[in-house]
């Protein structure tokens, strides 16, 4: 006679289980409220029913499971029921992006969440195209692609810059790696034997003018670094740059 299993006691909560950020500190047991956009998504988008699980993030303790319970058009009910994970500690290397056309650096914001920035500092260079950032809408983007890579810790997002105050102000304990296309130190290399807090510095479309690329350079945290034999677009640059620094510094390995 075949032996008999017993059926598979399903994840809980299931993968496919949607995934918040809310604002408020989570705990077990604690009731929670979710209306608005978060309502919507909810209702309208995963089309969640009464008992159905959720994991919910707090950017203050970690992420949760909780369980749905009334739900209505405007509103969803929840209670937490534990956690699963603590807030992660991230690598303490900042993106310092000079600000490019919007739909671009939404780009930046979104890919510096997911491959694991702790915090970006948007910077305005004489030749960046825009001069200001929306700051409602790039937390949203950053908050999104955290709740997709199933990160547990949102990137602090700092507002605007201008080249000259970032370099003014800089903490004198940290490395700021200048990605420049003229050359510098093979970045995986520099990179790789570097040990502590740091940054990488990214210029706009067009490039950093003499003036700038001489002050950047001359600052004593500065060291150049190249990204290759070709020119990127300031976006590719961040991206690459990032892959590289969490390949050989960072949490990859």
């Amino acid at each position: 006679m075949a032996a008999s299993h017993s059926p598979r006691t399903p994840a809980w909560p299931p993968k496919s289980a949607p995934r918040l950020f809310i604002d408020d500190e989570l705990a077990e047991g604690r009731n929670v409220t979710l209306d608005g956009q978060h309502a919507h998504y909810l209702v309208k988008v995963m089309r969640v029913q009464e008992g159905d699980a959720i994991i919910l993030c707090d950017n203050i303790t970690g992420e949760w499971s909780a369980r749905v319970g009334q739900v209505d058009k405007r509103r969803v009910d929840a209670v937490v029921e534990q956690r699963l994970r603590p807030r992660e500690d991230v690598p303490d290397l900042w993106l310092c992006p000079a600000l490019l056309k919007k739909d671009r650096f939404d780009i930046v914001l979104e890919k510096a969440t997911e491959l694991g920035a702790r915090r970006v500092q948007p910077v305005i260079t004489r030749r960046c195209v825009a001069d200001k950032l929306n700051s409602e809408r790039a937390r949203t983007i950053t908050v999104e692609a955290a709740e997709q890579c199933a990160r547990t810790a949102l990137p602090e997002l700092s507002e605007s810059l201008k080249l000259s105050a970032l370099l003014n102000d800089w903490p004198a304990d940290r490395a700021m790696f200048f990605a420049d296309e003229e050359g510098g130190d093979p970045a995986a290399t520099a990179f790789a034997q570097h040990e502590g807090p740091a940054a990488i510095l990214i210029g706009p479309e067009g490039g950093f003018d003499d003036a700038e690329r001489a002050a950047v350079r001359a600052h004593p945290a500065a060291r150049a670094v190249s990204l290759g034999p070709r020119i990127l677009r300031g976006e590719t640059a961040a991206i690459a740059a990032l892959s590289v620094w969490m390949s050989q510094a960072g949490d990859w390995s």
